[in-house]
């Protein structure tokens, strides 16, 4: 049986869109996978069947020294970090790399020249084309554990919508989802970060709609992820939930302003097509990662009307 090292240390969104990757290499036959990551994503892996075994990063020393004792036959790194690059330089195992296009971007970013379009799950197979593991189109998984509960009626209609993002320019503003919220008949969960939660209170003081609950910073990953599975429509800023409602095959509206789907990260072969929601999308990019806005001090995705929004929510709601 071939031992092999998946190696991808963070974060929500980039380890959901390994998962096609897993189920591909374990149907492959008799493979016994482990997979290296950070501590605190444990749960986005511990329920997930092609994972034989979770190795969590700890110093890069005592890492190295836990990873040389399991005799890889292989590493599949999908991170492509310097971290990374020091524990496959230290193991000597056969490795194949994710190659990230930094140039392609970098082109993209700063002078909106787009090479290429193609999403980072596609490089990923890239990556392991040679190893004759081929993408079946099954699009993204994550597992939910089975005794996960949450305190709120799941089999009532109600949209989820994720306010939060890892930088305040990547979020829609207090204003926008009231709006939305106001002109909503339907319930609404709000999920979140700690970060959010004072936003998330806001919003229920603020809008008319008394079917509006605020869950931000008070449930574990794997319950907001209930609620996003068992909701009918999930509205969500450019964030690792969106890749969450993307393996579950939700009806899903994003948004989207200092970050543009054609970086590579849009909800990946989601079933039925979402709406992505573009301020500008002719424009290129602010940043990487959407922490730099250069349009506004808030961050450009603020700009996407409110009216917009709720057009397209209305959209949905009508054909389900």
């Amino acid at each position: 049986m071939k031992k092999i090292l998946i190696i991808r240390l963070s974060s929500i969104g980039d380890i959901v869109l390994t998962s096609p990757i897993l189920r591909c290499l374990k149907s492959q036959g008799l493979v016994e996978l482990h997979y290296l990551t950070k501590r605190p994503y444990r749960m986005l892996l511990s329920n997930n069947p092609h994972i034989d075994k979770i190795i969590f990063f700890k110093k890069i020393k005592s890492t190295i020294s836990d990873l040389k004792n399991e005799k890889y036959d292989l590493i599949i790194d999908l991170h492509n970090s310097i971290r990374s690059f020091w524990i496959k330089l230290n193991l000597s195992v056969p490795t194949v790399t994710y190659q990230k296009n930094i140039l392609a971007r970098f082109m993209f970013i700063h002078f909106g020249v787009l090479f290429t379009k193609h999403h980072v799950v596609d490089g990923y197979f890239g990556s392991i084309k040679k190893l004759g593991v081929l993408n079946d189109s099954k699009g993204l998984e994550y597992f939910l554990s089975p005794d996960v509960k949450v305190p709120f009626n799941i089999e009532q209609d109600f949209i989820c919508w994720c306010i939060g993002a890892s930088y305040e320019s990547k979020k829609l503003s207090l204003e926008q989802v009231v709006n939305v919220c106001n002109n909503t008949l339907k319930s609404i969960v709000l999920i979140g970060g700690k970060g959010e939660y004072e936003m998330g209170k806001q919003i229920v003081a603020q809008t008319t709609n008394s079917n509006v609950f605020n869950f931000c910073g008070l449930l574990s990953l794997d319950q907001s992820s209930l609620l996003i599975k068992k909701s009918s429509l999930v509205l969500t800023n450019d964030t690792g939930m969106m890749h969450i409602a993307a393996a579950f095959k939700k009806r899903i509206i994003s948004f989207w302003g200092c970050t543009k789907p054609d970086l590579g990260f849009w909800p990946y072969l989601n079933n039925p097509k979402p709406v992505n929601l573009i301020y500008m999308p002719g424009n290129r990019p602010c940043s990487k990662h959407g922490k730099y806005c250069r349009i506004t001090k808030y961050g450009c995705v603020k700009k996407i009307k409110s009216q917009l929004i709720q057009k397209e929510v209305e959209k949905i709601l009508r054909v389900i």
